[in-house]
């Protein structure tokens, strides 16, 4: 989401003047091809600043990081942050481009009310910290952003759990048992007999220790730590559920 924050001029001459800051978000090169690129965001923050009669002093430009970090906790919203003063205000493009949750935006929301700087979305109509129903529908669809990216979050699980049970591989670290070939999971035949003999020694009692000593002696497999050879039995027991 991009966000600008404007520093409102003071009567006392010896204060510095009004700023304005654009932050613009994006989490992936694919949304910096869609509606929700860096310039876009760019562009929608100086289109309102000039309609308020404000100039942007400067942009903080994320690029590639998830919605799921904090406000505060991202590069540039950690300076963008730090830069703010007392009687500037905030311009944020969209809601999701700067709040990973609604505990985020809300949280977020009050400290810059305490700190008395103005936030205003372009996305929700301008000021969301001047009145009480501006607040409101902050909050209502905060949580209903929240709302989305938790189904989108399961959407995501359901196409991999889809994949995994056709045997395509979803990417990342190869899984024991299996070899990656064309894109399909294959069935790597000695390290399935090593997860049956190793489910075997789990029924019968023995340790996980001990069950890493017979892949690595009897099975020729890399050197496993007892953690490890739980992670991998506590999937395939998941997986065959």
């Amino acid at each position: 989401m991009a966000l600008v924050i404007i520093w409102h001029c003071c009567s006392n001459a010896t204060e510095a003047p009004m700023k304005v800051y654009g932050y613009c978000r994006v989490s992936t090169p694919e949304q910096a091809n869609g509606g929700l690129s860096l310039d876009t965001q760019r562009q929608q923050i100086t289109g309102y600043a000039m309609m308020k009669g404000w100039s942007v002093a400067e942009f903080f430009i994320e690029a590639a990081v998830s919605g799921s970090v904090p406000l505060a906790d991202r590069p540039e919203g950690q300076r963008l942050l730090a830069a703010v003063q007392a009687g500037d205000i905030i311009i944020t493009a969209k809601l999701d481009r700067a709040f990973r949750s609604a505990a985020d935006a809300l949280g977020t929301l009050e400290q810059l009310k305490d700190d008395k700087v103005g936030l205003h979305m372009i996305d929700l109509g301008g000021d969301v910290t001047g009145n009480g129903i501006s607040k409101l529908v902050f909050t209502i669809l905060s949580a209903v952003a929240e709302n989305e990216r938790d189904r989108i979050r399961e959407r995501v699980r359901d196409v991999k759990r889809h994949r995994a049970s056709q045997r395509l591989y979803n990417g990342g670290k190869r899984p024991f048992g299996f070899d990656v070939v064309d894109g399909r999971l294959v069935p790597n035949a000695n390290e399935q007999a090593a997860l049956k003999h190793g489910r075997g020694m789990q029924a019968n009692g023995d340790s996980l220790r001990s069950i890493a000593f017979v892949w690595m002696s009897e099975f020729g497999l890399g050197q496993y730590d007892a953690k490890t050879v739980q992670r991998i039995l506590a999937r395939e027991d998941a997986a065959s559920a």
